[in-house]
């Protein structure tokens, strides 16, 4: 190996200088403090600021779905009562509906009893009218027929004791035969 005499020469180029090396450090560390004071510490501030308001957010956030589940629920309790409301009403109106349909039926029945205890009255009314009646007839049929059996006038007390007798009679042979 041959030696170059430009090597050896070029070598105190690459010297070491303590004194370059102490005031490079310096001003690395000068550099360094600067950029921490006007750089890091306002962006850092910054950083902090965005990370507290993006903190705020989120709690904000999240008490908003908070208070939206808590209305949620809120508005589920009242759903259920509004329900269970509706299913009152509903079975109280079934319930005056039957109560109304009952109370109808019952005044039907009261009116129908009403009217048949009615036509049973007048029925018997018409029958005794008719009774009287023929009644009439008959005394004057019986009146007719005496006189004429008779052959004279009778009085009116032998007259309505002979019309009882004849009344009764018929009294006593309808009677048995209904």
């Amino acid at each position: 190996m041959t030696i170059n005499v430009q090597t050896i020469q070029a070598l105190p180029v690459i010297s070491i200088n303590v004194w370059s090396i102490l005031i490079s450090l310096a001003n690395l560390f000068i550099l360094y403090r600067l950029v921490r004071r006007f750089l890091f510490k306002p962006v850092k501030k910054v950083l902090d600021a965005r990370k507290a308001e993006l903190e705020g957010r989120y709690a904000a956030a999240e008490q908003a779905e908070q208070d939206a589940l808590a209305d949620k629920a809120a508005w589920s309790e009242k759903m259920a009562g509004a329900q269970a409301e509706a299913d009152g009403i509903l079975h109280r109106a079934v319930s005056d509906a039957k109560l109304s349909s009952e109370a109808i039926i019952a005044s039907a029945k009261e009116q129908a009893e009403g009217i048949v205890a009615s036509a049973e009255e007048e029925a018997r009314l018409e029958r005794r009218k008719a009774e009287a009646g023929i009644r009439q007839e008959l005394v004057g049929v019986s009146t007719s027929l005496a006189e004429k059996l008779l052959g004279r006038e009778i009085n009116a007390s032998d007259h309505q004791a002979l019309i009882d007798s004849f009344i009764e009679e018929l009294g006593d042979s309808s009677d048995g035969s209904n």
